[in-house]
């Protein structure tokens, strides 16, 4: 490490120092000296002198072709701009892939000057090789051109391809940055076109998938894409299809298809479908990777909705454009083999399933959804594209040819003839490739490829048409009716014809002919041959009796018998059809419950079984952790102990000693607590030691130091005797110095003060003349101030006067206001006695009245406490008596007596005495 690495306090410093280094010829040490700046973690904060030394940083990496490096670098800056300025990252990274691409450029350039200039430094042009490309020629198959590539041109190369894997895995998976990953994806693209590097192309293309999955799989990045708006979504599509064209430049179709398939699985996550220039470029790749596959029915099904792609959506195609793409559409479906092509005659299950399961793959990417329980054949198939393509209308828009091409193929009948008018129609196709014109998805359209497969669809059709009207052929006159074949191409259509069972023909090269037989042909004969025997009956009678004689009365009897035992005969059938179809649908619901109760034990079954295997892999999971846990812990001790060991061991290595090492026995680990047992009897057995090592060193100091002492004493007194005379010389050579330069600066200034003294007149003139009329403005200030201050004394004086009255007439506003609160208290406090004493009266006259009232309840209880009860105390309460019973007075009618009832006074007046 060099000796100024991380001791940067600005990053300014950083830059210059580089500068230096670069100046005087060390790149290497500019280039680890900002990369220290850019890795401290001192300098996280985003500043504008960061910026200038990334520049600087990726401009010494590409010099130096540091790769490595450049990528540490911009990872770290990202970090650092991630969330204050991710434009700065994006000029860095821009400024990174220019002066990558252009020193690969450069140096592609100066390979093909070179190259030129050997080719004009050549002595003799007439000789072929000189002596030294033939010793290199005996030796390498390599050309100059390709030894020079591969030592100019291959490194920068290689150094591009790694800049932009680099930006590509900085980039990955940023929202902020999703222009600038499409923009170098496509420029990564580009660079594999140009130089055809197929290799690279599909490490790529694989990156990008990589790329995609991660961010589908890891969903809570900080900052993850949305995939949700249209502006992610677009950039995304855009990328891919860019990837289709690439690899379809290429001609890498199993990488083209793979990414058919991203295409049409991304339209799946972001749930849109792209726009109908993307799908019409996605479906013209897809009829070119289908055409190389030999995969003629969905080549033929991509073409279908290309055209109908564009015929909706594409509203500048010309006449002659719909019309030569109606032809391709029509051609292409001719083309499909009417056959399916099959490595046996009787292919396995596991085949069949593997060629239904890529029919259902190939029809998703083309957009059809299909049962997976039916045959994908059944609904895409030479045979419905042909009905689709008459219904829609298709066959009035395309050319005469292309019609002629169809009617020969499905509609005449040539058994013989059939190849000959067939080359007579593919003459007048086209051989050259039609022009489109700019606003077509695909620039040219050539017919002539779809002759190879118009020419075995003529055999094929030629060998089923035969097959009708002939046994036998011979294999002289098979060769005669197709011209345009050799013979053993013939045989090759002939056997896949067979196999797929187009055709039931077998091959006799002992006879030389072509037997037409199989078990095809024998059914489609059998299945009607009681109504062909009927027909032709009936066509014979009426050839031998054109004028039969009317049938007789028995005839006609027996012809209603006979007709009324048929409809007898078929109500019993379609009866017997009834019951068959009943005991059938029994059948079938008998199984289906079967099957119900099968799947529901299967599914019982194998929930129980994920239930257990979950609770299997739950242990195991706990087991696996455990042991993680331990086996952490017992590395982490581990590196602790070794850690110790290595403290112990630089320790004892510091102070000149052998690091002390430990035994360990057979199967026995390292252990934090033995070595810190070890490292503390080794302290305490070193510090003992070094204990006793200062005793001897302090007996053997203090030994020397006294006899030092003792041998020093008679020394330091000759030496302070000899001191004491050169001091003494010394200081009396230092004052005749002094002296003497005293008496030379005496010397000096008589002389000065004799000059001086010729203008001692002239001085003391200029002296009073300046005191003087200093002392005039000093007198005018003088008097000017003693004026100003007495102004202020009378301005200060009147201020007082003003402050004492207005403070006077404050004080007398005070006291006023006082006195008339004063005054208001009073009038209060009189107010509040009065109402004091009126309701202390008021109390007064209450106690009283209510006193009376007592004394007066009192009065008769008092004359009847000691006279007799009466007998008659149940007698009647109205009638009257000597003195009234003891309830009487309750009762009585008197309350208008002096004291009145005591609830009278709140009913009565303010007469509370009582009486009349």
């Amino acid at each position: 490490m060099p000796p100024y690495a991380g001791t940067f306090a600005k990053p300014e410093n950083a830059l210059k120092r580089a500068e230096e280094l670069i100046n005087v010829g060390q790149p290497n040490a500019a280039l680890q000296a900002l990369h220290d700046v850019i890795t401290s973690k001192r300098h996280r904060t985003w500043q504008k002198v960061l910026e200038q030394i990334m520049f600087k940083y990726v401009e010494l990496c590409i010099q130096l072709k540091k790769g490595r490096l450049a990528k540490d670098g911009l990872i770290q800056y990202r970090i650092v701009c991630q969330q204050v300025n991710v434009q700065s990252l994006e000029e860095v990274i821009k400024h990174f892939l220019k002066l990558a691409t252009e020193k690969a450029e450069s140096a592609q350039a100066a390979a093909a000057a070179s190259a030129n200039d050997a080719t004009l430094a050549v002595s003799d042009l007439e000789a072929e090789n000189t002596p030294e490309n033939l010793m290199l020629k005996s030796v390498s198959a390599e050309s100059e051109k390709d030894r020079s590539d591969r030592e100019t041109v291959t490194p920068w190369f290689k150094f591009l391809w790694e800049t932009y894997r680099t930006i590509l895995e900085i980039l990955r998976n940023n929202n902020k940055l999703e222009p600038l990953y499409a923009m170098t994806a496509n420029r990564a693209f580009a660079f594999c076109v140009t130089h055809k590097r197929t290799t690279e192309f599909r490490r790529l293309c694989e990156i990008l998938r990589n790329h995609l999955s991660n961010l589908m799989k890891y969903r809570d990045q900080r900052d993850r894409p949305d995939l949700t708006l249209p502006e992610t979504q677009q950039y995304y599509l855009e990328t891919r299809f860019e990837q289709l064209k690439a690899a379809a430049q290429l001609e890498l179709w199993q990488e083209a298809f793979r990414t058919i398939e991203d295409i049409h699985g991304l339209t799946i996550i972001l749930k849109r479908s792209p726009n109908p220039k993307m799908m019409a470029t996605y479906f013209a790749k897809l009829t070119k990777v289908f055409w190389v596959s030999e995969n003629y029915l969905y080549h033929a099904y991509a073409w279908y909705k290309l055209f109908n792609l564009s015929k909706t959506y594409n509203r500048n195609l010309t006449p002659e454009d719909l019309k030569a793409m109606a032809s391709t559409v029509l051609l292409s479906a001719v083309a499909i083999p009417p056959y399916e092509s099959r490595t046996a005659a009787t292919p396995s299950n596991q085949e069949l399933d593997n060629a239904k399961e890529r029919d259902v793959r190939m029809a998703t990417l083309l957009g059809y959804t299909l049962d997976p329980k039916r045959d994908p054949r059944e609904v895409l198939s030479r045979k419905a594209l042909l009905s689709e393509l008459i219904s829609k209308g298709i066959l009035s828009l395309v050319s005469t040819e292309a019609r002629q091409v169809w009617a020969l193929f499905e509609k005449e009948f040539h058994p013989l003839d059939m190849c000959k008018h067939a080359q007579k129609v593919f003459a007048t196709l086209s051989p050259e490739a039609v022009q489109l014109s700019a606003a077509s998805p695909i620039p040219t359209i050539e017919f002539d490829q779809f002759l190879p497969r118009m020419r075995s669809l003529a055999v094929v059709r030629m060998l089923q048409q035969s097959s009708q009207v002939y046994q036998t052929m011979k294999l002289e006159t098979l060769q005669q009716v197709v011209p345009f074949l050799e013979f053993s191409q013939v045989e090759r259509i002939l056997v896949d014809a067979t196999k797929g069972g187009a055709v039931a023909v077998r091959l006799d090269h002992q006879n030389k002919c072509v037997r037409f037989e199989g078990d095809q042909l024998e059914s489609d004969n059998i299945k009607n041959h009681l109504v062909a025997m009927a027909q032709k009956l009936k066509k014979g009678m009426q050839m031998m009796y054109p004028e039969a004689p009317a049938a007789s009365l028995a005839s006609r009897t027996n012809t209603a018998e006979l007709l009324s035992k048929v409809e007898n005969e078929h109500k019993m059938a379609l009866a017997r059809k009834v019951i068959i179809e009943r005991r059938k649908e029994e059948q079938e619901r008998i199984l289906q419950e079967q099957e119900r109760v099968l799947e529901e034990a299967r599914v019982a079954a194998q929930r129980l079984h994920e239930e257990t295997e979950a609770k299997r892999l739950e242990e195991e999971r706990r087991t696996r952790e455990a042991m993680r846990i331990r086996q952490e812990m017992e590395e982490k001790e581990k590196e602790e102990a070794l850690a110790l060991l290595a403290e112990a061991e630089k320790r004892n290595l510091g102070k000149g000693k052998k690091g002390f090492k430990i035994k360990l026995e057979d199967g026995q680990k390292l252990d934090k607590r033995t070595l810190m047992e070890d490292a503390i009897k080794e302290q305490i057995k070193e510090r003992q030691e070094m204990e006793r090592k200062l005793v001897r060193l302090a007996k053997s100091m203090d030994h020397l130091e006294r006899a030092k002492r003792e041998e020093e004493v008679p020394l330091i007194e000759a030496a302070y005797k000899e001191k004491m005379v050169e001091d003494e010389k010394f200081h009396k050579e230092l004052q005749q110095q002094n002296a003497e330069k005293h008496r030379k600066a005496w010397e000096t200034a008589v002389e000065e003060k004799k000059r001086l003294s010729k203008m001692t007149a002239e001085k003391d003139a200029f002296s009073e003349a300046i005191v003087s009329r200093r002392s005039e403005e000093f007198e005018a200030l003088r008097v000017a101030r003693e004026e100003k201050i007495n102004e202020l004394r009378i301005v200060r004086k009147n201020e007082r006067e003003v402050a004492r009255r207005r403070a006077y007439v404050r004080r007398l506003q005070q006291i006023e206001e006082e006195v008339k609160a004063a005054a208001e208290q009073a009038e209060k406090d009189r107010r509040e006695d009065e109402e004091r004493k009126k309701a202390t009266e008021r109390r007064e006259e209450e106690e009283k009245r209510r006193a009376a009232e007592r004394d007066d309840r009192r009065e008769p209880r008092r004359d009847d406490r000691f006279e007799p009860r009466r007998d008659d105390r149940y007698e009647s309460r109205g009638g009257g008596g000597g003195g009234g019973d003891r309830y009487e007075p309750r009762r009585g009618d008197d309350r208008d007596r002096g004291g009145g009832d005591r609830y009278e006074p709140r009913r009565g007046g303010d007469d509370r005495g009582g009486g009349g």
